[in-house]
């Protein structure tokens, strides 16, 4: 019996020796790509969060930098998201389109994604691949509203405008205070001279945003198609009370006095709107054809050689900024 269990004893030793020198054979092996993984997943935090601080500070290109290496360690949606706002505010957007791709390719959000992309695109110019997106994104979700207006804008930019009314009528179906669906349809219809039509949507719109400055203007244009200039000129100046650097108001306002021969009024019109923007170079040009129709021939000389000079300093400024964009103003968190 003795002899038995002292057997039994050598087997096990023997059973756990082997054991042993396979877990010693393998266990490295184990422990070298966990801690490669532990170093790849640091790496790629630092990276990301360094790209998340860089882009907040405004440091773009070096956030660029960041996010790309980090995506080559790991493809994280998440910063996917970060990498094509941020090839976006350095307008770069055929990088942000790539970027886009693979988000799309990925299948994750897939709804948002493909409206983000369809929106890039139609910020390029590319309005015919803006449309297949935005049909696969309602194929996706009927119900979305976004997806109609953001199709309408596309076919709208194609000259589809009868489609594009039909996809707004879609989109403000599914949202009733949809205000930015209201205007497109509005603009739509004061293009193809559907004023009463129009006139009903803008009216939408102002119930909806009332401190929206250009939803006057755009009234004020469609009661001037409807013939009603004392109504649009009314729209004009309330478009101007709201913002008073809005530069079109004053334009409009002007050339509808100039259109009735109210010259002195136009002058005192565009008197105030260089009162608030002196650097109003358009506004001169018009107060020279005002003045000029009241007599005032050397006044209205010194405004035209006022906005030729002004003109000169707007186009030498031009050439000294080009190939220069900042999307810092237009970026609020996410392009979209």
């Amino acid at each position: 019996m003795h002899s038995k269990f002292k057997i039994l004893c050598v087997t096990l030793q023997l059973n756990s020796n082997i054991m042993g020198f396979f877990s010693s054979l393998f266990s490295p092996v184990k422990s070298e790509e966990d801690n490669r993984k532990k170093v790849d997943r640091k790496n790629f935090d630092i990276l990301k969060y360094d790209g998340i601080r860089a882009q907040r500070a405004g440091k773009t290109e070096y956030a660029v930098k960041c996010f790309t290496e980090a995506l080559k360690i790991q493809a994280d949606f998440e910063t996917m998201k970060y990498l094509m706002s941020a090839c976006y505010m350095l307008n770069k957007p055929d990088q942000a389109l790539e970027v886009l791709n693979t988000m799309v390719d990925a299948g994750e959000e897939p709804v948002s994604t493909l409206l983000a992309r369809a929106n890039l695109l139609f910020t390029m110019g590319m309005n015919t691949e803006a449309v297949a997106d935005c049909v696969r994104a309602i194929e996706i979700e009927p119900e979305n509203p976004l997806a109609y207006f953001q199709l309408a804008k596309s076919e709208h930019a194609l000259g589809e405008l009868t489609k594009a009314i039909g996809n707004l009528e879609n989109a403000t179906r599914l949202k009733d205070d949809f205000a930015e669906g209201y205007a497109l349809r509005a603009g739509i219809n004061h293009t193809l001279k559907n004023g009463n039509d129009a006139l009903t949507d803008v009216e939408k719109v102002i119930e909806l945003t009332p401190e929206d400055e250009m939803a006057y203007l755009l009234r004020g244009r469609i009661h001037e198609l409807l013939g009603d200039t004392d109504a649009a000129f009314l729209d004009y100046r309330e478009a101007s009370e709201l913002n008073p650097f809005n530069e079109e108001a004053y334009l409009l306002a002007g050339q509808l006095m100039m259109a009735q021969e109210k010259y002195g009024e136009a002058v005192t019109l565009f008197d105030e709107a260089i009162e608030h923007n002196e650097k109003f170079a358009k506004a001169y040009i018009e107060r020279a054809h005002a003045k000029h129709k009241t007599g005032d021939h050397e006044g209205a000389l010194a405004d035209e050689e006022k906005a030729g000079e002004l003109n000169e300093s707007n186009l030498d400024k031009k050439e000294k900024t080009a190939g220069n964009h900042n999307f810092d103003d237009l970026y609020k968190g996410n392009i979209i």
